[in-house]
């Protein structure tokens, strides 16, 4: 535990430093002076925001159904891992051959970044042109303006699927400033300012590139304490892959249809004396409309008939909560 000063050993040592028998100069030099602090490489500033992955977990949920949309091909994508950079490391740890985009989160101060490796830009571009999406090595090449502006329209679902992501936290804007290549020419922070990196590793069939976002600490700093107090919100998101596999499961779901002929009651006793042939009067015309139930809950009526030799009932009303509509 960490020794704490009772209020009568801070009163002594107050003391000892006005009266000249503590010197405060004195004391830090035996002690070897004093340590510098680094604002940026502490330990406790390593660029941690809480609950920020969830952020980034509901946007692979949404980015999954839409690149697999816009490529017609099923995508996966995971988490590769997180980390934190001075901004300047951050540049130099991209690979030699990048695609980036730098975008604004309104209304949040700064911009971010989002860069993609040239695996995925080349996977990704001949998908989007009709290919198998499984190209051949393509070198340190730098990218065309077709290949630019093609991903610009990936990017630009990432964003729109980004924002659906932070909506339930804190409603955002993301707008896409420009894309660029050369490393050199992005300057979205100063180089000693801290960057949070998520990689995101994308898998179109046996092509797999990574997807790298950088978002400047001071840009999230403002809305801190939402992400801290922000486990709940990623209950609010929904994910569309798993909604459409259960309405496709509920289409398929076996049902007990039965139709009510009509009803009757006898006693006991005329139970146990019914013989083969003997009749029981209905409370229903066999001709009247018949009660149609789905799993034991009455939900039509219907009109008794015959189909290609087989029984069958003509739905004729819809019944909804007790009542009946044509």
């Amino acid at each position: 535990m960490e020794k704490i000063l009772s209020k009568e050993e801070i009163d002594a040592l107050l003391t000892a430093v006005f009266e000249g028998g503590l010197v405060p100069d004195q004391e830090l030099a035996k002690g070897g002076g004093v340590n510098n602090y680094d604002l940026f490489h502490n330990d406790a500033y390593k660029g941690f925001v809480p609950n920020l992955d969830i952020i980034y977990d509901s946007f692979i949920r949404y980015n999954r159904v839409t690149m697999s949309s816009r490529l017609r091909r099923l995508v996966e994508i995971k988490k590769a891992g997180a980390r934190s950079y001075k901004f300047d490391d951050f540049l130099l740890s991209l690979p030699s051959t990048v695609c980036m985009a730098i975008y604004k989160i309104e209304p949040l101060k700064g911009a971010a970044l989002i860069a993609m490796d040239s695996k995925l830009v080349f996977g990704v571009v001949d998908s989007l042109l009709g290919g198998s999406g499984i190209t051949a090595e393509m070198g340190d090449r730098l990218f065309t303006s077709i290949e630019l502006r093609l991903m610009e329209k990936v990017v630009k679902d990432a964003l729109l699927d980004m924002e659906k992501a932070w909506a339930p936290l804190f409603a955002t804007k993301m707008n896409l400033l420009r894309m660029e290549m050369n490393p050199r020419l992005v300057n979205i922070v100063p180089p000693e300012y801290q960057v949070i990196s998520m990689t995101l590793e994308i898998q179109l069939d046996d092509i797999v590139g990574n997807m790298i976002f950088a978002i400047p600490y001071m840009t999230i700093e403002p809305i801190r304490d939402k992400l801290k107090t922000g486990m709940q919100f990623d209950l609010m998101a929904i994910d569309p892959q798993w909604s459409y596999r259960l309405s496709s499961e509920l289409v398929e779901a076996p049902l007990e249809v039965a139709v009510e002929l009509g009803s009757s009651t006898i006693t006991l006793n005329e139970l146990l004396n019914l013989e083969t042939g003997d009749t029981i009067m209905l409370d229903k015309a066999c001709g009247g409309e018949l009660q149609v139930n789905v799993g034991g809950v009455e939900k039509f009526r219907g009109i008794p008939g015959v189909q290609h030799g087989n029984k069958a009932v003509q739905i004729t009303k819809f019944v909804q909560m007790g009542v009946t509509s044509d």
